[in-house]
């Protein structure tokens, strides 16, 4: 790993478990090189931590090319950092300046507790997914490709919306820690296609209901969401899911937890 002449204070946010207080603890980031990414800074820290036998700043992190959603970092009052449509794993060194003071802290929602350190529990959103984000099909030889025509527009945007890493950077960035951007997208990538037709209304309940059980808040339309989305994931989505919800509660009633998508 490369070397260089910036230095660097962080205040990271330090914290044992959910049931512990937390605290800033501030440290000295020297000799990092404006080519390094975030977490490489990260790892350089928690070397020199190690080697004064510390116990180094826990952080989550896996596939470090902006895919998996694991590096959630709130970073200087911004969920992700501070530029536009990358992810921690993707913001690189460069964007701060020699002698700059970097505050760093996990995401804050109730329904994300923290695990350690900067580390959160964000196992809701697969509890969500469960809940209805998926299709039910029958096994056995795939259709050709173009057995069932879809228009391009729509399968433009129900990619648009399969975009959406599941990383949290929407609930971090509003004011009442709503999970709606994730939630919609998520129902959008399969309600705008044929084969998520069957269950769409039944789906929508499931998955909002879920995302009420969980705890997450309300949307307050303020866009903040949209604005802090690493993949850019717009509130259209939120239209599309206001829609179909009121549209199964006012016509297709059905229990949130039925699956069969019946009519």
């Amino acid at each position: 790993m490369s070397t260089g002449n910036m230095n660097l204070t962080l205040k990271v946010w330090r914290q044992k478990n959910s049931q512990t207080a937390g605290k800033f603890v501030t440290y000295k980031a020297e000799g990092i090189s404006e080519d390094m990414s975030f977490l490489e800074m990260l790892d350089v820290v928690n070397e020199s931590l190690t080697k004064k036998n510390d116990e180094p700043i826990y952080f989550d992190h896996d596939c470090r090319e902006g895919i998996c959603g694991s590096c959630s970092l709130y970073i200087n009052g911004h969920p992700h950092g501070p530029k536009k449509a990358i992810t921690t794993c993707q913001l690189h060194m460069r964007t701060f300046s020699d002698g700059e003071t970097i505050t760093i802290e996990p995401w804050r929602s109730a329904a994300f507790p923290v695990i350690k350190d900067l580390g959160t529990d964000r196992s809701a959103f697969d509890r969500i997914q469960q809940a209805g984000g998926f299709i039910s099909v029958n096994t056995g030889g795939a259709q050709d490709a173009n057995a069932i025509l879809i228009p391009k527009v729509v399968a433009d945007e129900a990619f648009n919306s399969a975009t959406c890493i599941g990383c949290g950077a929407c609930v971090a960035a509003c004011k009442n820690a709503s999970a709606m951007l994730f939630v919609s997208a998520k129902i959008t990538q399969l309600g705008l296609l044929p084969q998520g037709q069957p269950e769409r209304y039944s789906r929508v309940q499931a998955m909002v209901a879920q995302m009420d059980e969980e705890g997450f808040g309300n949307c307050t339309n303020t866009g903040a969401c949209e604005a802090e989305c690493p993949k850019e994931i717009t509130l259209t989505n939120i239209a599309r899911m206001n829609n179909d919800f009121f549209s199964a509660k006012l016509f297709r009633e059905e229990h949130a937890h039925d699956h069969t998508g019946g009519e």
